[in-house]
């Protein structure tokens, strides 16, 4: 039995010959994963927009990504009775808690969607500071006309997926 052992210039060509092969196949396997988006995670929503109608006026919120958006999503469309409070933001207590994920804002702003508790979903129509703790679920897209919309007295807002 004959053994052939390589020469240097045989294993260089080989290992040039692997590297090339590598090489071809990272640069194939990208485009698939840029076409198949496989990089990156799934977010877990499918629209992150809601709506929110106040008589006749329609806000645009746009949406977190978590567990407590998740969930207030799946129960729309709901229509809340929300109370006035402190002459800044309307508050309704909803019928299921949701998950929280707890933070200090620190200052509040005109829009912001927030949950206080587990129970308790709060819409403000004016910007101020703030040391109580939320869990955030989204801001209206353009407050223009939040305020007026929303008077000052109890009112009924509607939120819904379309």
């Amino acid at each position: 039995m004959h053994m052939r052992i390589l020469d240097t210039d045989d294993s260089q060509a080989w290992k040039g010959a692997w590297l090339a092969t590598l090489m071809l196949l990272a640069l194939s396997v990208s485009p698939l994963a840029t076409a198949m988006d496989i990089s990156s995670p799934p977010t877990g929503m499918e629209n992150t927009t809601m709506w929110m109608t106040v008589g006749e006026q329609r806000f645009a919120i746009s949406l977190e990504d978590n567990p407590a958006t998740r969930e207030l999503v799946a129960r729309v469309p709901l229509n809340l009775d929300m109370t006035d409070l402190h002459n800044n933001e309307k508050y309704a207590t909803l019928e299921q808690p949701l998950p929280t994920q707890e933070y200090s804002p620190g200052t509040i702003q005109t829009g912001d969607l927030l949950l206080y508790g587990s129970d308790t979903l709060v819409i403000f129509y004016k910007t101020f500071t703030s040391s109580y703790s939320y869990s955030r679920l989204g801001h209206i897209d353009n407050s223009t006309g939040l305020a007026e919309a929303l008077g000052r007295k109890n009112v009924r807002v509607r939120f819904s997926a379309d």
